[in-house]
């Protein structure tokens, strides 16, 4: 990656509330209009997006006449639109924090666990210079770049950073950091090589087993996924049904599929 590529990167880094705030604004745009009558909008995690847009047609199939737009981000940019009043019906995130800053928004009783992950750093395929075994091994002079979702947005992020302040590594890792908006951004960087690690999700990573490889397992990360119903929604009987069917047979079929976990 040359210099002004990671200069551009690093600048992310460092301005990530404007950055969440501007993405936030952006996203936003694109779902003010209310989904049409008997129709939903679901606003989930990215490292969704796969799993989610498989299970939609199957709903869609068992409820005829409802109609479902999905809507993908990182978790926190999520609820910042929500924040802002898109027409939301149902959240999907990726970390219980998000979810819990968003119950004065939810609908009482209305949130389940519904999935599980595992947190993982990935390797560009292509790399074979330098050994990942371990976390401690992400502050050895060779590595140089690390891809980090933004924690302030970004679970996948915030699970990261507290798994290297537990290991006592994240002083040595941090300035390494390279920011990322989203789970798959940080993929991507990955899978471009322009990082030499990358900290997602083990379901994101089996989405390029071609582009990147698995070093190691984060050890100590439990990832869960709560959705919930927002109060403020005009299809509340509609995206219940959502709710509900995420935990049914078919649904959990698809989350195993893709390499979730039951929660």
């Amino acid at each position: 990656m040359s210099l002004p590529r990671f200069n551009r990167l690093r600048l992310l880094t460092q301005q990530a509330p404007l950055a969440l705030v501007l993405a936030a604004v952006a996203i936003t745009s694109a779902i003010t209009q209310p989904a049409q009558a008997g129709g939903i909008t679901v606003s989930a995690a990215a490292s969704l997006r796969d799993a989610f847009t498989a299970i939609v047609p199957l709903f869609q199939d068992a409820h005829p006449g409802t109609t479902v737009r999905l809507n993908t981000a990182a978790s926190g940019v999520l609820l910042q639109q929500i924040q802002r009043g898109a027409p939301v019906d149902v959240f999907a995130s990726a970390d219980a924090d998000t979810m819990d800053r968003a119950r004065p928004l939810l609908l009482a009783n209305s949130r389940h666990d519904f999935a599980a992950n595992a947190l993982v750093v990935v390797v560009p395929a292509t790399s074979s210079a330098i050994p990942l075994q371990a976390l401690a091994d992400l502050s050895a002079p060779a590595v140089r770049r690390v891809a980090v979702g933004v924690p302030a947005s970004v679970p996948a992020g915030r699970y990261a950073r507290l798994a290297l302040e537990q290991a006592g590594l994240w002083a040595a890792v941090a300035p390494k950091v390279v920011g990322a908006q989203s789970v798959r951004q940080a993929l991507d960087y990955a899978a471009r090589a322009e990082v030499d690690a990358a900290f997602v999700y083990a379901t994101d990573a089996a989405l390029m087993p071609g582009r990147v490889r698995v070093a190691l397992q984060v050890p100590g990360v439990t990832v869960r996924y709560p959705i919930a119903v927002l109060a403020a929604s005009a299809e509340p009987t509609a995206a219940q049904r959502f709710v509900d069917y995420l935990r049914s047979a078919p649904a959990q079929a698809v989350l195993a599929r893709f390499g979730f976990a039951a929660p």
